[in-house]
């Protein structure tokens, strides 16, 4: 049986243990306590306000003289002294009609009274002044900016063809036509469409866009059928024909 001191004993560690507990739960309650930073209340916004700086202090009037611009409401685009100023320009960099580009030195192509005139020899004598001033006036800038120099002839020709086949980029037949006797040499390119069988052309070229002119279609329609033979030199399938001066 267990002794009457043992339970004692245990009883007392009890009742020890919850004291403890006791006052270290109300120590650090009142620790907590005293830690808590009291509420200030609502953050209010920055208020308006008036300071004033007496004339002996020149450090406080500046300090005030830039906060008042730092706190200047005024919109930028407005002008200030920041932004806009009236002061008058330099010597140095107005310059008179004449004198802005004063500074670089002329490279003339041509020699100022090397310009060769240019007058119709063959012209009529004038009879009256007004036509002298009409003549005159016909190149009034005749030698400005030319340069000798040669040119290279173009070779003579009278057209140019060119055929494809239908369908793909490159040309069957590119060739000059020359010794033949136009109609008219100012026509603008035009377009056949033909069709070659086995034994030559089908049927008379198909004229797809005109020169401008009837009777300089008319002659290439012949000259590509009787005189130029298009359908013997072609295989047999569709072709695009292009005539240009």
């Amino acid at each position: 049986m267990e002794m009457p001191e043992a339970r004692f004993i245990i009883k007392r560690r009890v009742w020890f243990g919850l004291a403890a507990s006791v006052v270290g739960i109300g120590a650090w309650s009142w620790w907590a306590w005293s830690r808590q930073v009291p509420d200030a209340g609502p953050v209010r916004g920055a208020q308006p306000f008036v300071q004033l700086a007496g004339a002996g202090s020149a450090d406080g009037s500046r300090i005030l003289q830039e906060k008042a611009e730092l706190m200047d409401p005024t919109p930028l685009f407005f002008p200030t002294e920041w932004n806009y100023g009236q002061r008058p320009l330099s010597e140095g960099r107005l310059r008179q009609p004449g004198q802005f580009f004063g500074s670089f030195e002329p490279k003339l192509i041509v020699a100022e009274q090397g310009i060769a005139p240019h007058v119709d020899e063959a012209a009529p004598v004038p009879e009256k002044l007004s036509d002298v001033l009409v003549q005159g006036n016909e190149a009034p800038f005749a030698g400005m900016g030319r340069v000798d120099t040669r040119v290279a002839t173009l070779p003579v020709r009278a057209a140019y063809l060119e055929v494809s086949r239908v369908g793909e980029a490159l040309n069957v037949i590119e060739q000059s036509l020359t010794g033949i006797q136009l109609p008219r040499t100012d026509f603008a390119p035009l377009e056949f469409m033909v069709v070659v069988g086995p034994s030559g052309l089908v049927g008379a070229p198909l004229l797809l866009t005109g020169s401008g002119w009837e009777e300089v279609d008319e002659y290439f329609r012949t000259y590509l059928t009787t005189t130029y033979h298009l359908g013997e030199r072609l295989s047999p399938g569709r072709y695009r024909v292009v005539v240009g001066a």
